[in-house]
């Protein structure tokens, strides 16, 4: 009897120790902050020499009711862009071939020849500009050649990789004393454009 009632009494008086004793709390686990994903923009350069080949459809307009034609058109292009970053500059030489025929006298355009300066900004990996500079034309035909035009347009460039670039440029061409018999023509060209860079 007297170990039980010493037991209880030891049972009583340890019961406020653990009840008012420090309890041991498990630290909360310290969750550290993932940094997001950073992205980087492609980087697109466009500075370089590019060779390459255009082909689409050209209409011929004069001020002669009937003197006038469309067709295909195509050929090969070169030139030189400098990117400054957010724009850039360039020059281009292109040379075109086409059979369209002007008129019902059998004349015929047989070439044509731009050389063009060019300004434009990059959007993405794509490039926007606008384009002027010289035109000339060959025609075959008993009148001669046009004299010496211009043209003006702009462009779209779309750079598939390093290398290659997809495109589409939309040009005015006018030309005074057309075939050397004082006729004014106008001939509008849409090509789609595929070049290389070195």
């Amino acid at each position: 009897m007297k170990r039980i009632a010493a037991l209880a009494l030891g049972g009583l008086l340890a019961a406020p120790a653990f009840a008012g004793g420090p309890a041991m709390v498990a630290p909360e686990p310290v969750v550290e902050p993932v940094p997001a994903p950073v992205v980087v923009a492609p980087v697109t350069d466009w500075s370089g020499f590019y060779v390459g080949g255009q082909l689409g459809y050209g209409d011929i307009d004069t001020d002669i009711d009937g003197y006038d034609g469309n067709g295909a058109i195509g050929g090969v292009h070169a030139g030189y862009r400098y990117d400054f970053g957010r724009a850039v500059v360039g020059a281009e030489l292109a040379y075109d071939i086409s059979n369209i025929d002007i008129g019902e006298a059998g004349d015929e355009l047989d070439n044509l020849t731009t050389l063009k300066l060019m300004a434009g900004g990059k959007i993405g990996k794509g490039l926007l500009y606008a384009t002027a500079g010289g035109s000339w034309a060959d025609v075959k035909s008993d009148a001669g050649d046009p004299d010496d035009g211009y043209v003006y347009g702009i462009g779209y460039d779309y750079m598939l990789n390093d290398r290659w670039s997809v495109g589409a440029e939309l040009l005015r061409h006018t030309w005074d004393s057309f075939n050397d018999a004082d006729i004014d023509a106008d001939a509008t060209t849409l090509q789609a454009k595929v070049g290389f860079r070195f």
